[in-house]
């Protein structure tokens, strides 16, 4: 099925939708790295019941994809089959609670976190203003910087199953470890409640600042690129076993290992998604015959080879 018919079909079987429906719409278009192929179909929700009621409705042999804002994702050049999930407006408010709480839909950007809250003067989020992507995304990955992860901020977290059904998860639920969660792999988290302290506006926007200055000096921001690129082992950096094993400034086609940063990967023009995966799996492989140890990608990598 082409991605026309299918958002056809789609339409027909779900009468009700008032979320958007876009057939063969460009990935390269929504990921940092600017490469890759199509989603077959893209849907964008208009909110969690809109979310819910086509989960519920689509059939289960129809691939569902969750996207976020790209900015640790890289898509092959086939594209992604099936539906792909881009969360949009509906999913990005932020709400400040009592007792230093901050809710936030899984859309907003994890900067915008960490401004909310220094403006309401809570404290403990500012390691956000050091992560380049969403909520969802932290949530999903257990996104942390500057020694905090979002497991010691997170007080619960809401999501939608396959089946559209909703659930609230406590994050003890979540099951919580380095990069990792342990929520099942097809539930879409569409909202996050944070816990932060008393805190100052003006010296946690101060503590921002330091994060976002140590970026633009320590990594390739302004780039093309996808953020870490590895995991770090147990006791290890990723950054000195790429750099020991002679990767600094490695090319294949327009993708590099930057020099700034060696776990960053960079699209120097146009390169294509198998580009940046040949160089990621040759710095995986360098790695290994150097040091004996196998790097974790720590980019999603999803769909199918060009």
């Amino acid at each position: 099925m082409n991605g026309a018919d299918l958002e056809s079909r789609l339409v027909v079987s779900l009468p009700e939708l008032r979320g958007r429906l876009k057939a063969e719409a460009p990935l390269k278009d929504f990921t940092w790295f600017r490469a890759g192929g199509p989603a077959e179909v893209l849907y964008s929700p208009a909110d969690e019941a809109d979310l819910g009621y086509f989960l519920r409705e689509t059939p289960s042999g129809i691939p569902v994809t969750i996207i976020g804002l790209g900015s640790n994702l890289l898509v092959r050049d086939g594209g992604i089959e099936g539906v792909v999930i881009r969360l949009g407006r509906g999913f990005g408010e932020i709400r400040i609670e009592d007792d230093h709480r901050l809710r936030a839909g899984t859309a907003v950007p994890d900067v915008k976190v960490a401004r909310a809250a220094a403006d309401a003067g809570i404290a403990g989020l500012s390691f956000y203003r050091g992560i380049p992507g969403c909520v969802g995304g932290a949530l999903r990955m257990n996104g942390g910087a500057h020694g905090r992860e979002t497991k010691e901020v997170l007080v619960e977290a809401r999501a939608v199953d396959r089946q559209g059904g909703i659930h609230a998860l406590p994050v003890a639920e979540l099951h919580y470890d380095y990069r990792h969660c342990g929520a099942p792999e097809d539930f879409i988290f569409t909202e996050a409640l944070f816990q932060g302290e008393p805190g100052e506006p003006e010296a946690i926007l101060a503590e921002m600042d330091g994060i976002a200055a140590y970026r633009e000096q320590a990594q390739p921001i302004k780039s093309r690129t996808g953020g870490s690129t590895f995991k770090n082992p147990p006791g290890k950096k990723a950054w000195q076993l790429i750099d020991a094993a002679g990767c600094r400034g490695l090319m294949v086609g327009d993708a590099k290992v930057s020099e700034m940063h060696c776990n960053f990967l960079i699209n120097e023009g146009n390169a294509t998604g198998a580009d940046i995966e040949t160089l990621g799996e040759t710095v995986r492989a360098r790695v290994k015959e150097t040091s004996g140890i196998e790097l974790e990608w720590e980019i999603k990598r999803l769909g199918i080879p060009g």
